[in-house]
């Protein structure tokens, strides 16, 4: 415990930037951590932030910020070879383990995608261990979409559909123009033996959990990362207590049984 409360400093190997407001760093791994945990990160005279594992890799670990702060747009005004402090990993991430010999389904919006892609990464080094993977992805427009390069090598690999909310549909393209919650809506899914792992912004995992429960999935069944603002990273400040759960330790990422619907607030 004492060895995740301590940051390390760390260069900045690779840096990226996926949209106007969204960077990608790679950093060197620091200890073991699995998709769906995150990490504090912090840039002196700025402060710390916790953002979540957006890979599955040996030895460097990637983190996608989107520049919405003093302390990401510290972290994202970074260039490889400036230093900056990790401490971690944190909380629980997705089980994938629990989940071998089936079927996956990764819905995701906007930056959300980020985490889930470290679940993508994990499954292409496991492809063996699961059955059908589909991934639902929803951004606002074009310019919006992280991970472009990555995912020409998804649409070999997955089941892959991109909505577009802000996009009209041409007579040419990849993407289907509207909501990715309309995308799914409209798609027949398999519920046996089917995790899903839903990551997003508040608005969009409650209609995507309520479409699913209609489709006939149960609350066992889907798993949903969540956000708040983790100071500590280890339950004692109590900042980010989601109905009497501690982001941190007992998330960021919970069955939806645990937590419910989030509140419109």
């Amino acid at each position: 415990m004492i060895q995740t409360l301590v940051p390390r400093k760390v260069k900045v190997l690779h840096r990226f930037r996926e949209t106007p407001d969204i960077v990608s760093l790679t950093l060197p791994k620091v200890g073991t951590c699995v998709p769906g945990q995150f990490y504090q990160l912090s840039v002196l005279g700025y402060g710390e932030a916790p953002i979540s594992v957006a890979s599955y890799t040996t030895k460097t670990v990637q983190f996608t910020i989107r520049q919405a702060g003093t302390v990401t747009n510290a972290l994202a005004n970074l260039k490889k070879g400036d230093t900056l402090y990790i401490r971690g990993p944190y909380g629980k991430g997705y089980p994938l383990k629990e989940y071998e010999g089936k079927n996956i389904i990764l819905i995701g919006a906007g930056c959300g995608v980020a985490t889930l892609r470290g679940v993508i990464d994990y499954i292409i080094h496991h492809r063996h261990k699961y059955n059908d993977v589909f991934l639902f992805f929803g951004y606002r427009n074009v310019n919006d979409i992280i991970f472009k390069k990555e995912a020409v090598q998804w649409k070999e690999v997955f089941n892959f559909k991109t909505a577009l909310s802000k996009e009209k549909s041409t007579t040419c393209h990849d993407w289907t123009s509207g909501h990715i919650t309309e995308v799914i809506e409209g798609l027949k899914l398999r519920t046996k033996n089917t995790g899903v792992f839903i990551c997003g912004p508040p608005r969009m995992i409650n209609d995507t959990v309520a479409i699913l429960k209609k489709k006939g999935f149960t609350d066992e069944q889907l798993y949903l990362s969540t956000e708040r603002l983790m100071y500590c990273g280890i339950g004692m400040c109590c900042h980010c207590m989601i109905r009497g759960k501690f982001t941190c330790k007992d998330g960021p990422v919970f069955r939806f049984d645990e937590i419910g619907y989030f509140k419109n607030d």
